[in-house]
């Protein structure tokens, strides 16, 4: 099985400010310069964290999602990040992927931030979406779900674990704990794509983008700066550490309803 090379963008949000931030992150993209299977966005990466669904949300295939499609036909490579999206009267915060040849598939965040008022906000999703890309299976979720390893566990032996956050500094250290166990419990390659900046609300943003590979040893980090990393994930090594630790054929079998 071929390796997947994947691009993290850590950056500077415009508070809600749509048309800003896609400019940004279309010159962002622009200048990766290397070559790259799939480039991952942060959490709500058109407006910040806003609660203000109303004024900012788009239909599902809205200029946001457009926006995306083409950059992902311009680099022929998978884009993802979540916006916010309004469907059937119901707001959700959404992450979208999409792929060069325009396939694409939804994932509405799971676990509503209760601390900032999310639940009044915007409708919890009810799934899952694990993706296969080119030979990969790929479960991408959003920043708070990373606080629950149920939901987050690899009952369907996926490849590569992604959470694409907006993540304040205060808990820093929390986010970087959780995605280095998120990583060793189910033995995985786990990339978290967080923003820098103050959003408006004041709330610093530390960025600790992070790639962790199977065992929870840090391929890369970074801090406090914008910055683009690009690398290289080996599906054998990981298939490797598996089948010498096979600690996933253990794991407890449960339902959620």
């Amino acid at each position: 099985m071929e390796n997947l090379i994947i691009t993290t963008i850590q950056t500077d949000l415009f508070w809600e400010d749509t048309r800003k931030n896609l400019i940004q992150l279309e010159d962002k993209i622009r200048s990766i310069g290397t070559e790259t299977n799939l480039i991952v966005l942060p959490e709500m990466f058109s407006t910040g964290f806003s609660m203000n669904p109303e004024k900012f949300a788009e239909k599902p295939f809205g200029h946001t999602f457009e926006w995306m499609k083409k950059q992902a036909g311009r680099c022929q490579a998978a884009v993802t990040g979540s916006y916010i999206v309004e469907e059937d009267g119901l707001y959700y915060n959404r992450l979208v992927w999409i792929e060069p040849d325009g396939r694409f598939q939804v994932y509405n965040k799971r676990h509503l931030f209760s601390l900032s008022e999310e639940p009044s906000h915007y409708a919890p999703g009810s799934r899952k979406a694990i993706i296969s890309y080119r030979g990969w299976k790929i479960c991408p979720l959003i920043c708070y779900d990373l606080r629950f390893p149920v939901w987050s566990r690899n009952t369907e032996d996926y490849d590569l674990l992604i959470y694409v956050a907006n993540w304040p500094e205060k808990r820093s250290h929390h986010w970087r704990s959780l995605l280095l166990a998120r990583a060793i419990e189910n033995q995985t390659y786990t990339v978290g794509v967080n923003r820098v900046g103050r959003d408006g609300n004041e709330f610093y943003h530390s960025g600790d983008t992070t790639i962790l590979d199977y065992s929870g040893r840090i391929l890369s980090y970074d801090a406090h700066i914008e910055k683009i990393t690009t690398s290289e994930l080996s599906f054998q090594k990981q298939q490797d550490f598996r089948r010498r630790f096979p600690f996933l054929a253990d794991r407890d079998s449960f339902n959620l309803y």
